[in-house]
């Protein structure tokens, strides 16, 4: 409609934004809603349009999570540490989603630095699941995910560390990518895990994350870790066909403790795919039950390292009245910094000390390697591979809040994907007998998103999970 100006970008975005107003005090989707940006932005989409300059995302509202620096509009990464920063420039993601002429509305609400399974260690308070208010919607970009399913944005931008963009995607019936590490510019992107973490987006369905993808792919020479890869035309691959598609399911992704609806819904997934010309390969990836230890000695090292420069002095939160220096760094980081992430602070501190170095951090990046290799002999024998994203459906507000292990096995079947640097994407396949949706993940071998793109795209083509939504 906005293509035949039927409906103007600005009128969309009103709309939005007055969702917004209405739905966010329940929800806590967004820290920040930037009415007069995205209404000036709208206006300048408009005249593009009108000029027949418009690109896929023009006059199209989103979100962004806020980790990512917008230039003169708060980044707090949902951390006291960061309330009220405003960076003097802007981060790669939100640069080219403006160039393509998309109307950010605003910055979402995230667990704190994005450490988090729940979405409950905000400074701004937990974000509440759009199918059901008393239950978490997952995280870190639990605010992306909620904002998307419940129809405050047409598309949103999460980070994913761990899991952080598929398993909030899981819990509320959305499709969740996260690229190859590399794919997207970390360029403005504030550190959790270095060597983990990777934006990407969250969207309504396939077709949408292959058009978002397009926009936010590419070398960025800012950034060093980034790809020097050309990027394919992932709208154009969408309709690839099933036939002979060799998909595996790894035994090791269907533990006996797995929830029974989950494993009905992937058993009514595959068949999908079955009918579509798939064909299935039982397989092992022997060294998954090492991720959880592996991930959490390397995410909380590289994070007690980047969260160093936040003393109360270069960066940051400063505490009120210090009687002396080292009084000043001890509040500054306490008051700053919530439980969680002081926590992982203190544990990835330890693992780098002198003396634990060897027995742990290095050991630690050994199995990794182990991890990967398992993937590459995986990717020998079949196109991509299929498992759940999450091992039950989204839980209640607080009930894991105060048990850190039981809470970091809520990733325990996409941390394998962020340790090895692979994409996978997360959409719906179910729901349970509460109707609280149910994900399937598809892994893929590095840089193949378009394959990811057309199998979830034949998937959703066949089946209307994708297309259900909450009542708000």
């Amino acid at each position: 409609m906005l293509r035949a100006r039927k409906l103007s970008a600005r009128d969309l975005t009103a709309a939005f934004l007055e969702r917004i107003d209405r739905l966010n005090p329940i929800l806590n989707a967004f820290i920040t809603i930037d009415h007069e940006g995205a209404m000036a932005a709208a206006r300048q989409a408009d005249e593009r349009l009108d000029r027949g300059q418009s690109t896929g995302l023009t006059g199209i509202p989103v979100a962004v999570k806020d980790l990512f620096c917008t230039e003169n509009l708060t980044t707090t990464c949902g951390s006291r540490m960061l309330a009220g920063f405003r960076p003097p420039y802007e981060s790669t993601v939100t640069r080219k989603l403006k160039e393509a002429g998309a109307i950010i509305l605003g910055k979402t609400n995230m667990d704190e630095f994005a450490m988090g399974s729940s979405n409950e260690t905000s400074w701004f308070g937990p974000v509440k699941n759009p199918w059901d208010t008393r239950l978490i919607p997952g995280g870190s970009s639990g605010g992306s995910a909620a904002a998307l399913a419940a129809r405050l944005a047409l598309a949103t931008i999460g980070s994913d560390t761990g899991g952080s963009i598929r398993q909030p995607a899981a819990l509320t019936g959305i499709t969740g990518l996260k690229p190859t590490y590399g794919r997207i510019s970390r360029y403005g992107m504030i550190a959790f895990a270095s060597s983990l973490d990777q934006a990407g987006p969250m969207t309504l369905s396939a077709a949408d994350a292959a058009l978002v993808l397009q926009v936010l792919s590419g070398h960025d020479p800012s950034d060093s870790t980034s790809i020097q890869a050309d990027v394919p035309d992932y709208s154009a691959a969408l309709n690839t066909s099933m036939e002979g598609v060799r998909i595996g399911i790894p035994v090791e992704y269907r533990p006996d403790t797995l929830d029974p609806e989950i494993a009905r819904a992937l058993d009514a997934a595959q068949e999908v795919f079955v009918q579509q010309g798939a064909t299935l390969v039982p397989l092992s990836l022997p060294h998954t039950r090492h991720a959880i230890p592996t991930y959490y000695i390397i995410a909380p090292a590289e994070a007690s390292s980047n969260l160093a420069r936040y003393d109360g002095i270069r960066f940051g939160y400063r505490c009120q009245d210090p009687r002396d220096l080292g009084d000043l760094y001890t509040r500054s980081r306490s008051e700053g910094f919530g439980a969680e992430v002081r926590r992982r602070i203190m544990l990835g501190t330890y693992v780098l000390s002198s003396g634990y170095y060897d027995a742990y951090y290095r050991k630690a990046q050994k199995v990794r390697r182990l991890i990967a290799d398992d993937f590459q002999r995986a990717f020998a024998q079949v196109d991509l591979l299929l498992t759940p994203t999450t091992p039950g459906t989204a839980f209640p507000l607080g009930e894991k809040v105060d048990d850190p292990v039981a809470m970091y096995l809520s990733d325990i079947f996409t941390i394998n994907v962020n340790l090895a640097g692979l994409p996978a994407l997360s959409l719906p396949c179910g729901a349970d007998t509460r109707g609280l949706p149910i994900g399937m993940q598809l892994i893929a071998p590095i840089l193949k998103e378009d394959r990811l793109l057309a199998v979830a795209h034949a998937f959703q083509s066949a089946t209307s999970w994708h297309q259900r939504k909450p009542e708000l």
